[in-house]
């Protein structure tokens, strides 16, 4: 996993090795799936069961059970499984605790199962693999492991399509495992945890069952349990495929395929864990397995070169390129739940078209530009005078597509995709599956092109890009580092992320940290671009990581032992973190940590970034890889043995954490909140530090979009008690998706969350693989929820056609006065965007009248003006008694606000929403702006 995916110069050698073509947005018609017959298979095993070297451990337990339940069954490697594998008639194919998948290998799954293949996975299935895999296996699953339970729990039926299941007692009993997160659609639980909510234990499709639990082992669950659960899911989907094909009761392997596993490799499986239990109990007599008391020596850079493990960090989500949320002629049933959520798609979408018109069509307005003939109303903003917006014909391959004719203009587009929403319940009613996706998709692709990109849209934002390091490496000079930035700017682009600290190296020459990064040599691009950018009246802000100290990915690139671990820890051994099994890097990982809680660490970054901020005017410091790396305490994969923490640990409780494990929960929960609170304590006392060094400076942290409680357990980061303390300006979560209803799922709870005090919330935007006009899609949502601007990870991927889009969009003013950016200016940002948003509502209002009694109207109207007076002044002249002022203006309007729209929101549910969001945002605004007024009266 990693904070700011890196980027590197062969990232398209990768990509051209995952086999994936990069497809423009307005692709819509696949290839149907061959669905093969099914024939009966009584000479050949009906299961295929996964070794891998992560379940070589358990395989005892996993095979014992396959043996008892009498399955006729053939073990696969799972380097065997890969795209064109000729798996024969068998229909079953059954994943047991398979944590680390490959692209290739998620997309033979794929594959497979498009073919009829059906899938059965148990435990974190795929949770160690990058980020894209983990995107392919939710879809394939319906769902994907969210974090391990402390204690184990009941697991009980639930109403269930496959009724078979609930009558089955012997499916639920006691087990030790975690909660499974369902996808929204096509998905249903049939069984959950006896636990707060309910979570699923387990989740169903018709084509994989997905157990949450490792299944194989005693720890986790009895083996009558876990042979029931996978004896009912194998006569499930046989039944479903083929009377025939029911399970047979066959006792062992098959004599056509191997029923034993080849030793493992040195150094993996059974081999080194065979001292552990399989659910991470320690054994008293496995000294080898503990962190190493001393820390290690440095890897010396004599040593032969060998590649790291192969992984896919660099394109982590490129698979997703090509991944729909339905197939076009697939013709498998839509349940309910899936329904409504299609039709809600593409009525938001709708609303996201029209709310981009009508922002264009205010603007106009502003600038003088007329209205045409016929009324201009809230719900149908149809015409409008051709100097504000081009109407843009429709350009697909063929005049009809799925059975829709395409439309001529915006008008008929909007109409055309009302009249699909409206009827897909119908279609979906009548069995009609596959032409319900062919013309939801159908009008998705007519939606995006009816977009408004030819106009300035936005208002004062946050528009900040990461800029990486692969970048600045390639610009070379200030000459091509000038070329960059003036790109940036011409696109509105206000604030960079500069990234000054990865992986050990600064960008810069620098008196505290050991070594400049080998690929600049003579060069200091931070001076460079800290006056590039204020050149342009854009803000810089350094990019560091933080307490990730080393990485794999890098010393390939500058031909270094890969397992060298950066020039800190290798001059400073005993400043290294370790996990449980006394590794630096964690199983499946490539980066070396920082021990959070080691003095020296915390002296020397805090000696870092005084350095940066001081030596250079950068406008901000923004904190990456501020957490621990991944883990799975279930699972015995713990990380945070540092000699520091284990000592310090030890002398708050008397306990060496190394003997502590989840099965303990009291002190569990001790040993997760001391390393959590290293974290805490650190980001408090860089804010303090810092900010008495530079009391203007901005500081953000990029975070992880997780739940709060399963991101405290997996990577002790809880960005929410920073934000409340008032520690950082910004909170950045990695909110990466490659469609807009995914990247609200994610980005939702934050934006809706009561627990971040006065910080703003900037979502992240991934760029790899996102067609631009999803982008522009993306970023509309971002401009209709209460947020203060968006982060665009990265500028590699900061192609033309996004320049262009950008330009024309968000391009930069040109006037004597700039445009404030939020987390400088919050309060001339209010102001202003109020007036916008006012001018939206006059512009509906006079062309469509609202239905409302005139002294309504008036007091309304009067209403607007007092808080729009107060903005202004408020921005002309900060002052505790103008922010009280005009706080208080905006609370009463508010609620007026909610009662004259009380019969619009009947209509127009999305554009009302949209306006409240946006005072919203103006109230957050104000808060930011009070909490930056204390500090700086």
């Amino acid at each position: 996993m990693k904070n700011r995916k890196e980027f590197h110069e062969k990232a398209n050698s990768h990509i051209k090795k995952a086999g994936f073509f990069i497809l423009s947005f307005n692709f819509l018609i696949l290839n149907s799936f061959n669905i093969l017959p099914v024939t009966a298979a009584t000479e050949e095993p009906v299961l295929s069961v996964v070794h891998s070297q992560e379940n070589a451990n358990q395989w005892t337990g996993i095979t014992d059970r396959l043996q008892t339940i009498g399955v006729k069954y053939c073990v696969i490697p799972l380097t065997d499984v890969k795209s064109g594998a000729d798996w024969g008639d068998r229909r079953v194919l059954f994943l047991p605790n398979v944590e680390t998948l490959t692209p290739t290998q998620a997309i033979a799954l794929e594959e497979w199962m498009s073919k009829g293949g059906r899938l059965i996975a148990s435990g974190p299935i795929g949770s160690l693999s990058s980020p894209g895999v983990r995107q392919l296996l939710r879809s394939l699953l319906g769902g994907y492991w969210g974090f391990s339970l402390s204690e184990i729990e009941q697991i009980k039926p639930t109403k269930t399509k496959i009724p078979e299941w609930a009558n089955q007692t012997e499916l639920f009993g006691k087990i030790r495992g975690g909660v499974v997160i369902p996808n929204d659609m096509g998905t249903e639980s049939p069984a959950v945890w006896n636990s707060k909510d309910n979570p699923a234990a387990v989740v169903t499709t018709e084509r994989t069952t997905f157990l949450g639990w490792r299944w194989g082992t005693d720890t986790a669950s009895a083996a009558e349990l876990d042979n029931a659960w996978l004896k009912a899911s194998i006569n499930h989907y046989l039944t479903a495929l083929a009377p025939s094909n029911r399970m047979k009761k066959i006792a062992g392997g098959s004599p056509n395929c191997s029923t034993t596993v080849a030793a493992a490799p040195r150094g993996q499986g059974a081999g080194e864990q065979g001292s552990r239990g399989a659910e991470g109990q320690r054994s008293s007599s496995s000294p080898s397995s503990l962190p190493p008391k001393t820390a290690t020596a440095p890897i010396p850079r004599a040593l032969p070169i060998v590649k790291p493990p192969s992984s896919q960090e660099a394109i982590d989500q490129l698979e997703q390129a090509v991944r729909l949320d339905v197939a076009p002629n697939s013709n498998e049933p839509i349940d309910n739940n899936q329904a409504i959520a299609l039709q809600q798609e593409l009525e938001n979408l709708i609303g996201r078209v029209e709310s981009a018109h009508l922002a264009v069509s205010a603007d106009a307005v502003k600038e003088g530009v007329g209205i045409s003939e016929g009324k201009q109303t809230s719900r149908h903003l149809e015409t409008y005078n051709s100097q504000s917006v081009k109407e843009q014909p429709i350009q697909l391959a063929s005049t009809k597509l799925g059975g829709l004719a395409t439309a001529t203009s915006k008008g008929q587009a909007l109409a055309q995709a009302r009249v699909i929403s409206k009827n897909l319940p119908q279609l979906i009613a009548q069995k009609n599956y596959a032409l319900a996706r062919q013309q939801w998709l159908a009008a998705k692709t007519i939606l995006w092109q009816q977009f408004p990109v030819d106009r300035r849209l936005a208002q004062p934002e946050i528009r900040a890009v990461w800029l990486d390091r692969g970048t600045i490496v390639r610009a070379g000079s200030k000459a091509g580092l000038a070329q960059i930035f003036d790109r940036l700017a011409q696109t509105g682009i206000n604030t960079v992320f500069f990234e000054t600290v990865n992986a050990g190296y600064t960008i810069y020459p620098s008196q505290v940290a050991k070594e400049q990064n080998p690929l600049i040599r003579g060069w200091d691009p931070l001076k460079d671009a800290v006056k590039l950018a204020h050149e342009r009246d854009m803000e810089l802000h350094a990019w560091v990581w933080t307490f990730a100290a080393g990485n794999q990915r890098h010393n390939e690139i500058i031909n270094l032992n890969p397992n060298y671990p950066g020039p800190v820890l290798a001059a400073h051994p005993d400043w290294a973190n370790y996990d449980n099994l006394g590794k630096m890097i964690p199983v499946g990982q490539t980066k070396q940590f920082f021990d959070p809680a080691n003095p020296e660490v915390r002296q020397y970054l805090l000696k870092l970034y005084e350095e940066i901020v001081t030596h250079y005017d950068v406008d901000g410091l923004q904190l990456d890889y501020i957490r621990y790396p991944f883990q799975d305490p279930s699972a015995g994969r713990i990380y945070g043995y540092g000699k520091a923490a284990r000592a310090q640990f030890q002398q708050l409780t008397g306990i060496d954490p190394i003997n502590i494990s989840p099965s303990q929960p009291e002190l569990w929960q001790k040993w997760t909140a001391f390393r959590t609170e290293q974290v805490d304590s650190f980001v408090a006392k860089v804010s303090e530090q810092l900010r008495q060094k530079r009391p203007n400076l901005i500081l953000s942290v990029a975070v992880f979009p997780l739940p709060e409680q399963e991101r405290i357990q997996k990577i002790q980061q809880n960005w929410e008690t920073w934000a409340r303390r008032g520690d950082v300006d910004l909170i950045v979560p990695m909110t990466y998706a490659l469609d807009t209803s995914r990247f609200q799922r994610l980005a939702q709870p934050w934006i809706a969350s009561k627990q971040l005090g006065a910080t703003l919330l900037v979502p992240g935007i991934r760029l790899l693989s996102l067609p631009t006009i999803g982008t522009f899609d993306q970023l509309q949502l971002v401009r209709d929820l209460p947020v203060s601007g968006y982060a665009l990870f990265a500028a590699e991927n900061f192609n033309n056609d996004l320049q262009k889009l950008f330009i024309s969009t968000q391009g930069r003013v040109q006037s004597t006065k700039s445009e404030p950016i939020p987390h400088r200016q919050p309060f001339q940002t209010a102001a202003i965007r109020y007036t916008a948003l006012q001018r939206e509502w006059k512009f509906v209002f006079q062309n469509d009248p609202p239905e409302r009694p005139a002294q309504t109207i008036s007091d309304f109207n009067n209403q607007a003006e007092v808080l729009r007076s107060a903005l202004n002044q408020l921005a002309a002249s900060p002052s505790p008694s103008n922010l009280l002022v005009a706080k208080a203006s905006l609370t009463r309007f508010q609620s007026q606000f909610r009662v004259l729209m009380s019969q619009e929101i009947k209509s127009n549910s999305y554009q009302v929403k949209v306006w409240e969001n946006r005072l919203v945002t103006i109230e957050r605004l104000l808060r930011y702006g009070e909490r930056r007024l204390q500090l700086h009266p």
